[in-house]
């Protein structure tokens, strides 16, 4: 029997380190980004071309190296941080990658610029697909210039999977944003296809927050700085008014590496609760500071994911440090105790005696004695027999005159409406036909309301219930999308426009859906630097926060995709429907409740909303019976 194990050729395995390392362009530049900084750069360019399908450069300036080293530097397992195993339990740098330069060669053509100060010429590298194909003196700055060129040339199924451009750009800035956040100190620029999207100078960490994000963020930033034995947390927390319901600028790092932590997120969204309206968050960017040898970052392939040894230990702690910061710096306005002209409170001397009040009044005095004719009651036209009849007290005696003229409006009132309807010429209006049902006493309505949230109606397997905010999102959403498909939407224009403004990822998203948005009704005119006038809205949506509606539907299109135009519809016509339908807790009429309940029955699908929530439940008749049963 053959033997059947045997070793891969080196070019197969750094293609299959490639897969668990280089997942999309995104990864290419976290990598070369991360070995510029380790490299002591104080200035990096990013330069992508087609969202990095076609190339991504990296330009630092560094320390370089040598011609010996850029050589190593591609071969599998190649590092400067690692000489013994104990060194991958402490390390302060970006991590130990050892295959990511191999596994980017694997799979891409590379150029490698570089050189170290102490050298007058560099070395020029040119690999494709793992193997050397040139190698050069040239001249060059101090650091290193990456160019990595058609990605996943030699492996078409990986090419194949990337998203589009704008997904994958998305994906870029924000990698770029996790690195950058944590590195105010070094100055950053990022290009695509020679557009510039960021240019960061070297600052201080609320300076590069909102340098990313907008400036509209600063004035929502409470610090944080809290020093203990186990951990030295700083950064910042949102104002509860800046809670928003999606996309919340949300970062945690640890030692200088962005992290994912559910349970120490929990801890902030705690220090907030009874603040913030339910279902929305704040942004918060926290830095911790912890002994390496206290946590381990290889508990994940992406190493976002990271254990502590102290894990509730430090989430009190940051539970503690985020309420300090609420209750310290939260906008209280003062109370103004302002005497001037008011009487003087005397201070209390125990040592002279206190006498009761006198109270004046009046012993004669009888509220009930009359002292002029009350004024006579203004009578309705027609009704002037009815009030002849009026005893001294004001009260209408309950005669057979009164009964006899009140059947006789409520008759006239329903004959004129009858009457008009049959000859076709006159359709009563809304008030008419309120009036005229308000005498009727024993009209029933045909729904009822729970709560101001549900609408109940007798149906014949038992009883109907109605989730009223959700029967709107269904029949708005399926209205807008009606509407875009047929290109009936009015845009109203408005008085005094709103101004919005949005981060880079933001801006990316929304050039791709500004068409779509345009079709539904909103004007957004450009005033430079991620800034928009809202100068027209969709007709019918007066009311709603329009800037917290748009930053809404951009989020929404961010998380959807925005790669057909179809799903660019459905998700904007399904915020704009979130946004718009009736709330929880609002108090309905019987027409209001018809309306709602016939609209929701011509709908296509009447028992969930688009995004799968029920919308209509039955409680059965003999589920109903059996709470009676004895």
């Amino acid at each position: 029997m053959s033997d059947i194990i045997q070793l891969l050729p080196d070019s197969v395995a750094n293609q299959i380190a490639a897969g668990e390392v280089i997942q999309r362009p995104a990864s290419v530049i976290k990598e070369l980004v991360e070995n510029a900084i380790d490299a002591g750069a104080t200035h990096i360019d990013v330069l992508v071309v087609d969202a990095g399908r076609t190339s991504i450069q990296v330009i630092d300036d560094g320390k370089g190296m040598s011609e010996t080293d850029a050589r190593l530097s591609f071969e599998r397992h190649a590092t400067s941080k690692i000489r013994k195993a104990d060194d991958l339990f402490s390390l302060r740098t970006m991590g130990f990658r050892g295959e990511a330069l191999a596994s980017i060669a694997a799979v891409a053509q590379i150029e490698l610029k570089t050189r170290m100060e102490s050298e007058d010429l560099g070395t020029h590298l040119s690999i494709a697909g793992s193997r050397f194909t040139g190698q050069e003196p040239c001249s060059c700055p101090v650091g290193s210039n990456f160019l990595v060129e058609n990605l996943f040339f030699n492996v078409p199924a990986r090419r194949k999977f990337l998203k589009s451009n704008t997904t994958e750009l998305n994906n870029i800035i924000t990698a770029f944003e996790r690195i950058v956040l944590v590195y105010p100190q070094i100055s950053f620029t990022l290009h695509s296809n020679g557009t510039e999207l960021f240019n960061l100078r070297a600052c201080s960490y609320r300076q590069r927050i909102v340098e990313v994000f907008g400036k509209r963020l600063n004035q929502d930033l409470l610090p944080i700085d809290v020093d203990t034995s186990l951990c030295h947390i700083h950064g910042f927390v949102g104002k509860p008014e800046s809670a928003r319901k999606k996309a919340p600028h949300q970062y945690f790092f640890v030692n200088d590496r962005y992290m994912k932590h559910p349970y120490f997120h929990k801890a902030v969204i705690t220090a907030f609760d009874r603040l913030i309206p339910q279902g929305e968050q704040v942004p918060y960017f926290l830095y911790f500071d912890v002994p390496a040898e206290n946590i381990d970052v290889n508990i994940h392939p992406t190493k976002t994911e990271i254990k502590f040894e102290n894990e509730q230990a430090i989430w009190q702690i940051l539970l503690a440090a985020v309420k300090e910061a609420v209750g310290r710096f939260n906008d209280i306005p003062a109370i103004d105790f302002d005497t001037e002209g008011k009487p003087d409170i005397p201070v209390f001397n125990p040592n002279v005696g206190m006498s009761a009040p006198k109270v004046d009044f009046n012993p004669a005095y009888n509220p009930f004695k009359q002292t002029s004719q009350p004024a006579k009651p203004s009578v309705p036209d027609g009704w002037e027999e009815l009030y002849a009849d009026l005893g001294s007290g004001g009260e209408i005696r309950q005669s057979k005159l009164f009964e006899q003229r009140e059947d006789e409006m409520i008759s006239s009132s329903l004959g004129t409406i009858s009457n008009t309807v049959e000859e076709g010429t006159i359709i009563p209006s809304a008030a008419t036909q309120s009036a005229a049902e308000s005498l009727i006493e024993d009209k029933a309505p045909s729904h009822y309301q729970y709560k101001g949230c549900y609408i109940m109606t007798a149906v014949k397997s038992g009883l109907m219930i109605i989730d009223q905010h959700r029967a709107h999102i269904r029949i708005l959403y399926e209205e807008y999308l009606r509407q875009l498909s047929e290109h009936k939407v009015h845009s109203q224009k408005v008085l005094f426009p709103e101004m919005v403004q949005f981060s880079v990822s933001d801006q990316v998203v929304l050039d791709q859906i500004l068409p779509e948005m345009a079709e539904m009704g909103f004007q957004l005119d450009s005033l430079g630097g991620g800034s928009y006038a809202v100068n027209g809205v969709p007709a019918g949506i007066e009311g709603l926060n329009v800037v917290a509606l748009i930053n809404d539907m951009v989020a929404s299109a961010m998380e959807s995709g925005t790669s057909a135009k179809e799903e660019i519809d459905q998700a904007l016509a399904l915020s704009l429907a979130r946004n718009a339908a009736i709330p929880h807790g609002q108090v309905l009429s019987s027409m209001e409740m018809d309306n709602i309940v016939n609209e929701l029955f011509a709908c296509s699908n009447v028992n969930y909303t688009p995004s799968g929530e029920p919308v209509i439940a039955i409680m059965k008749q003999q589920d109903i019976e059996h709470l009676f049963d004895s």
